[in-house]
């Protein structure tokens, strides 16, 4: 059966793989256009559209991908400390060599 699936029932649960969401062209956008259910349907359900259905989904993308980037900016800061932490161990080295150096011509 090679059916798209619904809201209710998705083809799969798969975000990556699902179809990316587009206005219908017969309902304009933030309509409240009645659902075709069966007739035991609960009536708030009826008033419901697509795109706020999907509304937590988007906001959970956003919210993620918020968190990923910050993360992004924690490993970017992380790098930088341990960046002037190894110039800072390396100017000490170099220091200490012309130090030797030094005490080893004046001999």
């Amino acid at each position: 059966m090679n059916t798209a699936g619904t809201i209710d029932r998705p083809f799969t649960h798969d975000p990556q793989k699902q179809a990316p969401m587009k206005p219908s062209t017969h309902e304009p956008a933030g309509s409240a256009t009645q659902d075709l259910t069966p007739h035991g349907a609960k009536d708030s359900r009826q008033n419901r559209t697509r795109e706020m259905q999907l509304i937590p989904e988007a906001m959970a993308r956003a919210h993620m991908h918020e968190r990923l980037q910050e993360a992004e900016r924690d490993r970017r800061a992380a790098r930088l400390v341990a960046a002037r932490r190894m110039q800072r161990k390396a100017e000490r080295a170099s220091r200490r060599a012309r130090r030797a150096l030094a005490m080893a011509v004046m001999q």
